[in-house]
């Protein structure tokens, strides 16, 4: 189906408290915007839904009439999972609540919040949860994905502190999910992105962290990015589970805490995040920071809330992005010499090549206990290609991720579902390895009609495929 009648419109808009939109209305071209300005979708109705009977009539009318349902909580997606073609955009902008139980050291998270709202919240508390790295990231997205942040060494990934959900099924149903409810359909929610439908409010499990974590970026220029790259292998092999580290090969961001001479500069950055005592921090720390001659280092106590909101502004909306990533053991001289070469051809000043240390808790958790894969990697690369709006060379920048994945491909242990972009069905498949034919027979349970598809889709397939 392609179209509505407009009595079919008004008969959802009279049973909502929120908002829909459709294409007649002025506000339709900014409500069907997302975070990557390479995406332009153009949903039938966008339902800015206020609470969960919204949701739950959003669903059932879809569902009635075969539509394919988009879920946008924060946006953030690259591949643009928030918004579909021909179909209808449950938006839950307006669904932010977060509420702080500190005796039980749980959060109830609203299924449109943002990181920042669950952070500021928490923080009051002197509590935290493993969110992303940028603040404006939708806490659905990334936590139905796996979860990976300054705190996952220490905490687990987010996936790992998801210990209920109200979820909106494709039948219209809301079910409170826990491990004492329905195991099963947890487990797909740890992992298996949005596949099983619309999480309306999510419940973590959360840690004494902060208010004051020690953290800061160490600068260098990136012609020495090897050896420094070297010695920063060397340290974290012992490193405790309260250090959490980023590395970045970039042109240097015009980030307020960094002097205007260093701007559009090729670097090597690390981001720290130390979560325990301030003191120990500083002296295990002090090899790595001791190094050569950094170009900045701003490592010190700063506000947790703070720190999460350090690089907001690296990655605005509106601009165009596409990425790969490549989950790997160890940073061998072989992946080093890689991973330079290919950073020191960047397209773009808004590109850039974090690569995130995973181990200590993420790697605890039995391969079993979640959807989540990947669990015996030592690292993640985000190859990330980023250009303004307008250029005419989009294929470049596409090139330059494409080439670095391809390099990188000998080294891979994995992939991070979240970091999924355009490799489609095959590539989802590989992502979950040996999960996919449990995830496939319960999206086949929930979710027959494949409704909810537009995410790392798991296909219920034809009859006999996926079953165990």
């Amino acid at each position: 189906m392609d179209s509505l009648t407009t009595g079919d419109s008004e008969k959802l808009a009279d049973a909502l408290s929120g908002d829909l939109i459709t294409a007649a209305d002025p506000r339709y071209d900014e409500a069907r915007k997302v975070w990557n300005g390479d995406i332009d979708r153009r949903p039938l109705l966008i339902a800015r839904c206020a609470d969960v009977a919204d949701v739950t009539a959003v669903v059932t009318f879809a569902s009635e009439r075969g539509l394919p349902i988009a879920v946008r909580g924060g946006g953030h997606s690259v591949a643009g999972q928030g918004v579909c073609d021909g179909g209808v955009v449950i938006d839950l902008s307006r669904m932010r609540a977060v509420e702080i139980d500190p005796e039980r050291r749980l959060a109830h998270v609203q299924g449109g919040a943002l990181w920042q709202d669950v952070d500021r919240a928490s923080q009051v508390h002197g509590l935290a949860t493993t969110g992303g790295i940028v603040s404006e990231t939708g806490v659905g997205g990334l936590a139905l994905g796996g979860g990976i942040g300054h705190l996952m060494r220490r905490c687990g990934l987010t996936v790992d502190n998801l210990v209920e959900a109200d979820l909106v099924t494709a039948d219209g149903n809301c079910l409170r999910v826990d491990a004492t409810t329905d195991p099963e359909l947890l487990w797909g929610l740890r992992g298996g992105g949005g596949n099983f439908g619309t999480v309306v409010r999510f419940g973590f499990r959360l840690h004494e962290i902060g208010p004051t974590v020690l953290a800061g970026m160490v600068i260098h220029p990136l012609d020495v990015a090897t050896e420094f790259l070297t010695v920063y292998r060397d340290l974290i092999a012992d490193a405790p589970d309260e250090l959490g580290t980023i590395l970045n090969l970039r042109l240097c961001p015009p980030l307020e805490t960094v002097p205007e001479r260093l701007h559009g500069s090729p670097v090597v950055a690390l981001n720290v995040c130390w979560s325990g005592d301030l003191e120990e921090g500083l002296a295990f720390l002090r090899p790595l920071r001791e190094f050569g001659s950094p170009l900045l280092d701003t490592v010190g106590p700063m506000p947790y809330v703070e720190l999460q909101q350090t690089v907001d502004t690296t990655s605005p909306p509106g601009k165009h992005y596409y990425w790969r990533s490549v989950d790997f053991g160890e940073l061998s001289d072989q992946v080093i010499a890689t991973v330079v070469e290919h950073a020191s051809r960047i397209t773009s000043p808004l590109a850039a090549v974090p690569i995130y240390h995973l181990g200590g808790a993420v790697g605890r958790v039995p391969a079993t206990d979640t959807a989540f894969g990947s669990r015996h990697a030592g690292h993640n690369i985000n190859m990330f290609g980023a250009w303004e709006p307008g250029q005419d060379d989009r294929e470049r920048h596409v090139q330059w991720v494409r080439d670095f994945s391809d390099a990188m491909a000998p080294y891979a242990v994995g992939q991070y579902v979240n970091f999924l972009n355009d490799e489609g069905g095959d590539g989802v498949r590989a992502a979950y390895g040996e999960r996919w034919r449990r995830l496939v027979a319960l999206k086949r349970r929930v979710d027959p009609q494949n409704l909810f598809r537009y995410n790392f889709n798991i296909d219920p397939g034809r009859p006999g495929e996926g079953d165990a």
